[in-house]
């Protein structure tokens, strides 16, 4: 169980990018840079060679990428000024997700609106394009947010997206620190009738947490932020990018070695640790420490849950990703495992299975469940306006051409609007 301190700690970590939980682990001098596992992991230097490094080749300046143009792509007529900005409900390394009415018929939507200059800065261009063509497959699965269109603005990228407001399951799990068995159970049923959806699609997610995990309004699973899906990885596709989140990270991605989809069932088996336990399965305050215990220190488990738990935990938490449950034939070895067989699946995927937790939201305006932490905050007046043309700099004008083929409606777009 968390303790108040772990919690805070645990949070803090959390709402950390890995991008940015790296750049500190490597400028810092703590344990974590000192020991030779971590360093092998990160290719760190010695500090004082770093430092040299940095003073001898400074960084340039971010510069505009290639022009990019992934799939099919429209050029809508939306611009944010048909929205009315209401609040602010997420936010992100790039930006920030707010609650949207549209202006002329009331809708509302998750408006997700990222900074160009931050995405090229920290040359992320690659993975939010691989969010959109991603959110363009979701082919109306019923545990996958839905993208309505997307459009841009010389400074700025919009999602229109489902607008979910039962609240992130990270949410939930602080503040009941942990989950009964049938509902950890229905909700990993869902999250994986999700993933395997995706790798249908030869997608891998790789960034399953509790935070990218939604409730709507009936308590249904909703799978969000699709920036680190790899496309194009088929059944027995590997891929070798070292990203994710540090507590979730399976074994083979720390060995930089090579991983295929199973990586999407270890973190599967991690998030389900968690909603039992109410921490990661090898989380420490000490990141050099906790990689180690996720490369090397045995699973543990403790005796207040079935051993049908047990056992599920222990297949989709095996270091060797060959060994690991859903392997060998993916979705379908999830599917048959006794710990879910409780669960008729067609009956999940027709939502026909009642919720264990329903969060009795009033309607759109209900934001009970969003982190006060974010609706607190003002909504930027910048989120709605388009800067004149005439002041445009040219190092925008470079960042609008790196994001070419962004723009996405649907041919029925008018059913959206």
């Amino acid at each position: 169980m968390r303790t108040t301190s772990e919690l805070k700690a645990f949070m803090k970590q959390r709402r950390m990018g890995l991008n940015d939980f790296i750049q500190r682990l490597a400028t810092s001098n703590t344990y974590a840079c000192k020991n030779p596992d971590v360093e092998s992991i990160l290719n760190l230097p010695p500090p004082q060679q770093e430092a040299e490094l940095m003073n001898a080749n400074p960084s340039p300046p971010p510069s505009p990428s290639q022009q990019i143009n992934l799939g099919p792509s429209s050029n809508p007529t939306a611009k944010p000024s048909d929205f009315h900005f209401l609040k602010v409900i997420g936010k992100g390394s790039f930006g920030k997700v707010l609650l949207a009415r549209h202006r002329s018929d009331d809708h509302f939507y998750a408006v997700k609106v990222l900074q160009k200059k931050a995405i090229l800065k920290k040359k992320e261009e690659k993975h939010i394009m691989s969010e959109r063509n991603v959110l363009l497959k979701n082919i109306k699965h019923p545990f996958l947010v839905g993208l309505h269109y997307s459009f841009q603005t010389t400074e700025k990228l919009y999602f229109v997206l489902d607008y979910i407001n039962g609240g992130e399951l990270f949410y939930h799990l602080q503040r009941e620190r942990c989950f009964l068995e049938p509902r950890a159970r229905f909700y990993s049923a869902e999250i994986a009738s999700a993933l395997g959806y995706l790798h249908s699609l030869n997608i891998v997610y790789r960034d399953l947490k509790p935070e990218n995990i939604l409730l709507d309004s009936q308590g249904h699973i909703i799978l969000t932020d699709f920036g680190l899906c790899k496309e194009n990885i088929e059944q027995n596709g590997t891929t070798s990018t070292f990203c994710g989140t540090p507590e979730y990270l399976a074994p083979e991605v720390l060995h930089k070695q090579p991983y295929d989809r199973t990586v999407d069932w270890w973190c599967l088996g991690a998030v389900l640790y968690e909603m039992l336990y109410g921490l990661p399965p090898f989380y420490s305050r000490n990141t050099a420490e906790m990689y180690d215990n996720i490369l090397n220190k045995p699973l543990q488990l403790k005796p207040n849950i079935s051993n049908a738990a047990k056992h599920i935990l222990e297949a989709l938490l095996q270091k060797d990703r060959t060994q690991r449950l859903g392997h060998t034939d993916d979705f379908e070895e999830i599917k048959i495992h006794v710990f879910f067989s409780p669960i008729n699946w067609d009956d999940l995927t027709a939502k026909k299975l009642t919720p264990p937790f329903n969060p009795n939201v009033s309607g759109p305006n209900d934001l009970r469940h969003f982190d006060p932490e974010f609706t607190d905050e003002p909504v930027p007046s910048s989120i709605g306006c388009s800067p004149d043309s005439s002041l445009i700099s040219t190092s925008i004008k470079d960042a609008a051409e790196a994001f070419l083929g962004f723009s996405y409606a649907p041919p029925s777009m008018d059913s959206y609007l």
